[in-house]
């Protein structure tokens, strides 16, 4: 029986019916997004798919036993209960008859009939880029993955990433680090964190004004067939996508080809060519993907109408007037200390220094108490960051 109050004006019943009959279509049994919009264009909309006939239900093409599930009143019992126990959690539904779905999903072949939302619906329209990448990175991978994310960020382009552990990690993490939004697509439900040790960073991207993004129902546990197939959103979404480290049978290759087959611009960054994780972005480079060392080299190739509405935004952030300095030129600094400078001077951003081998380039002119307080106080500022085996990065 129907939630909708007979009270309520038509265009609202009629919104209302429309949102619900793509939940069921989403939530019905042998209907994948290809056939769900297939049926909705044969059935003249996707409230038609709660009202329809068996005959037209099975007209539209879906399978048999779709039709049955629909036209017994199931799916819409099914989308009436979901819709409950999202709201209850706290989420949103979003179909494409909300103006809240993306516009850029839906120019794929497949865009989703429902995405399932955590966080700030409008996080979902804004320019991004989609970064993306091995989930055992170098530290150096690592690093880049946080630089670029953080700089783009700062920019006001948001990131997009799937939350897996690595560079996916480190992307949301130098998002969240230069106080920019970030948005997750998952592979689970909203409601299922994977990998779990990312609670934290899930939570602080929902409350820094991102968004979690999912075209599974709640309680859909990560099943590995999943996340191949959400690569497809992470770059319909996106502007463009950045690859760093990937294997050669990595899953980062779908995303890759899937943003092509899109017509979504493709960034690469170059590595070592010993490391087994640089023939994804490198083979990339060879084939024509753009190779990708600084923020500015993403920030060039946008559409100019992109870069004006970004640059617009950036002139109402405070401290942000003035787009032609470095990286650091956005964020504000206070002076270093003469002992943090000269132990910030000895780090890299793409490399890891040792504590050894920093404590012997200083011995000459600092001690090792001084060299420690010194890593303490740029830790605290942000700048350094300590990787396993006392390894120290800079981190801008």
């Amino acid at each position: 029986m129907s939630t909708i109050s007979d009270a309520e004006p038509f265009a609202l019943r009629d919104s209302k019916e429309a949102s619900l009959g793509w939940l069921a279509l989403a939530l019905t049994p042998g209907m994948g997004p290809t056939r769900i919009w297939r049926a909705v264009e044969r059935l003249g909309g996707a409230a038609r798919a709660l009202s329809a006939s068996l005959t037209e239900l099975e007209g539209s093409g879906m399978p048999a036993r779709s039709a049955q599930y629909l036209f017994d009143g199931k799916a819409r019992e099914a989308a009436e209960g979901e819709q409950r126990r999202v709201l209850e959690a706290g989420g949103h539904l979003v179909t494409p008859e909300d103006s809240e779905y993306p516009e850029r999903l839906r120019e794929i072949y497949d865009p989703p009939a429902v995405l399932w939302v955590r966080g700030n619906l409008a996080a979902l329209g804004r320019p991004g880029i989609a970064v993306v990448g091995t989930r055992h990175p170098s530290p150096y991978g690592a690093g880049m993955a946080e630089m670029l994310s953080r700089d783009l960020a700062a920019r006001k382009l948001v990131i997009l990433s799937g939350m897996a552990r690595g560079v996916d990690t480190a992307a949301h993490q130098g998002a969240l680090a230069a106080g920019g939004t970030t948005v997750a697509v998952w592979g689970t439900g909203i409601d299922v964190v994977y990998p779990k040790e990312n609670k934290r960073l899930a939570e602080s991207i929902v409350a820094q004004g991102g968004a979690i993004v999912s075209e599974y129902p709640l309680g859909t546990f990560p099943a590995p067939q999943n996340f191949p197939v959400r690569n497809r959103i992470l770059s319909g979404m996106s502007i463009g996508v950045l690859v760093i480290e990937a294997g050669e049978h990595s899953g980062t290759r779908i995303t890759a080809r899937c943003a092509m087959e899109q017509n979504r611009d493709v960034y690469a960054v170059p590595g070592n060519v010993t490391n087994k994780n640089a023939w994804g972005p490198n083979t990339l480079i060879k084939q024509g993907a753009r190779l990708t060392a600084t923020w500015e080299d993403v920030w060039e190739d946008l559409p100019s109408q992109v870069r004006l509405e970004l640059e617009a935004a950036l002139q109402q952030t405070e401290g942000a007037a003035s787009l032609g300095g470095g990286a650091a030129s956005l964020f504000d600094e206070a002076p270093l200390g003469g002992h943090e400078r000269l132990v910030l001077d000895q780090l890299r951003r793409d490399e890891p220094v040792q504590l050894d081998e920093l404590m012997e380039r200083l011995e000459q002119k600092l001690g090792s108490a001084e060299v420690f307080s010194a890593l303490f106080e740029l830790e605290l500022a942000g700048r350094v960051k300590q990787m396993p085996g006392k390894n120290y990065l800079r981190t801008f």
